[in-house]
Parts: structure tokens; sequence; C-alpha cells
């Protein structure tokens, strides 16, 4: 049987909450809209009249889906060439989901995506639905079919393993003009030639990783201390024709936001070719985070062209 307009249209007004749910599940775009996909799919083969509460079907549909998903996306991150790191989402895309608390804007920070693949799925599942989307403890059970004492326990630790994963450095909170300002600051110290510029702005255990996907060149560990990260990040700016072969032409730098924290943009022709989020705390920049992956940038690509981005800060390399 078709699904009537009003069907099509219940479903409709949940997408976006089921998009950014499925993402902050999954860190990964393609993967969560395929899923959100697939519950409307099973939402038109259901007898929606016998529904009471559609949000709460929808969204225990998908959290399943997404379990299932997570099961298999560990094992094939475990073949993954080179660090995972999660899609990137520019300031402004819906699929951001809520951010009006400040629980809502770490869930889905860049730093706490990349530290949830620590979790196991129920783990990751429960911190998700209750620190972003403000589930009661008693709907979590009934969508995972745990008890709620469960969900309490299971909350408690992910919460822990989160923590103890930024090394209890608390996130600093800045407003978009400053997230920018500190973009502009960090560009200008990495294109600087003087790593003294740059150190200054790092904590002392500073890290960096990229993610190319095996498609881009990226380093295979972590870069770790200031003097390190500023050294490498001072290479990156440096003119190379390798790199513009690589990116498909000269990077036009822009300072924006990305999931929450600030970040800069690099696009060749409309298309951005990386996206560098920076972890900020109340001591300085702790993590450098660069997603240069071209198959976890199509999102990134289609949002900036609907923004109004202004001109770049310079062209690299």
């Amino acid at each position: 049987m078709s699904p009537t307009l009003t069907d099509v249209d219940r479903f409709e007004a949940s997408r976006y909450r089921l998009q950014a749910l499925a993402y902050r599940l999954l860190g990964s775009v393609g993967e969560a809209e395929d899923l959100v996909q697939e519950t409307f799919l099973r939402w038109q083969a259901a007898d929606t009249e016998r529904i009471e509460v559609p949000e709460a079907w929808l969204t225990k549909v998908l959290t399943n889906l997404c379990l299932n998903e997570l099961t298999s996306a560990r094992a094939r991150r475990e073949t993954y060439v080179g660090q995972w790191l999660p899609e990137p989402l520019l300031g402004g895309d819906p699929m951001l989901g809520p951010a009006d608390t400040v629980e809502q804007r770490e869930s889905v920070s860049y730093a706490v995506l990349t530290l949830m693949e620590r979790l196991t799925p129920n783990e990751r599942a429960v911190y998700v639905l209750r620190e972003a989307f403000d589930y009661p403890h008693r709907e979590i059970a009934e969508i995972l079919d745990l008890t709620e004492a469960a969900s309490q326990q299971i909350h408690h630790r992910a919460k822990k393993h989160v923590a103890d994963g930024r090394a209890r450095k608390a996130r600093r909170e800045i407003d978009e003009a400053a997230a920018r300002q500190l973009v502009e600051e960090f560009l200008a110290a990495a294109t600087s030639g003087e790593t003294a510029s740059l150190i200054r702005l790092l904590t002392d255990d500073a890290t960096s990783v990229g993610d190319g996907g095996g498609k881009i060149p990226a380093r295979a560990t972590p870069f770790s201390g200031a003097v390190a990260v500023a050294k490498f990040l001072w290479g990156l700016f440096r003119p190379a024709r390798v790199k513009r072969d690589y990116a498909g032409g000269r990077p036009e730098m822009y300072a924006w936001t990305a999931n929450g924290e600030p970040a800069a943009v690099a696009v060749v022709d409309g298309r951005v070719v990386g996206v560098m989020c920076l972890e900020v705390t109340a001591e300085g920049i702790v993590a450098v985070r660069n997603q240069i992956n071209p198959d976890k940038l199509t999102r990134a690509t289609e949002w900036w062209a609907t923004l109004d981005h202004g001109k770049p800060l310079f062209t690299a390399f």
C-alpha cells in the first residue's frame, strides 16, 4: 500500500532530527542518510494507524539500525587506512541537530565524536540519546530494550570513558566570531615561518592527526607535543607542487566552524578539500584534527555552496 500524504508528512517532520541522531551515532553522513531512508521504508511498510507515538517508533527503529551498523563499522575500521576521523559538518548544517545546551553542543563536537569511537554501540547510543536529545532513562530503556537501571549504568560508564579520553581538560566555549578570530590567528601563525608563534597557541601536550583514508597522504600516527605539532603544521603550509597536485589546485583558506569548533576550511574551485578542526581549552589548542579524505567531504562541499563565506584569508601552497 502506498503511504498517504499524511504519513509522508509525519515522517518528514522528523527527518532532520533523525539525521542528527544517526550522524551522532555513526560519525558518517552517508551512513546516517542511508539508515534514515531505511527507517522511512519501514515506516511505509508499517500500519501507521496503530502507532500511537510516531516519534518514539521512528527513534527506536533508527537507533537499532544504527546499533547494527556500528557493529559492522567497527570491523571495517579495523582495516581502515591510517587514522579514522568522523565526517565534519560545517556551521549551520541542520544535521548538527540540537545545540541549545552545553551537553548538546559538546556531543556533536569533533573531539567527542572521535572519542565516542571507543565506546561500545550500546554505550554510544545511551550517551547520544541522553546527552544530545535529553531522553529520560525510562524512554532510552524502551528504545534499547534495557532496564532503566541498566540505562543509567551504561550512561555513567560512557560519560566516564569520554571524560577520561579528554584527559579532564574542559572544552572552552567560544562564540562563532571568536572561533573565526582564533582560526585566523592560528593560520597566520602556521604560515609565518616562525614556529614560536604557533607554539604559543598550543598546549604543551597538543596533538595533531589527519585522515586521508588512503587517498591523500596522512601520517598514520598522531604528532604529539607543541613543538612537533608546530613543526608539522609549518611544513604542511609550505608551498610544494605535490600538495597542489593532491588538492587539485591551490586551496583558498577560510576561517569557519565545524561541529561547533573553530575550523580552517580549504577550498579548491568550490570543492572543500580539507577541514581542520581545532579543539580548544582554557590553556590553548589541545588538538588539531584534519579531515582530508575526499569521500568524507562531500556534505561539506554541498553545504559550502549554500554559504555566504566571503573572501578567503589567503591561498595556500
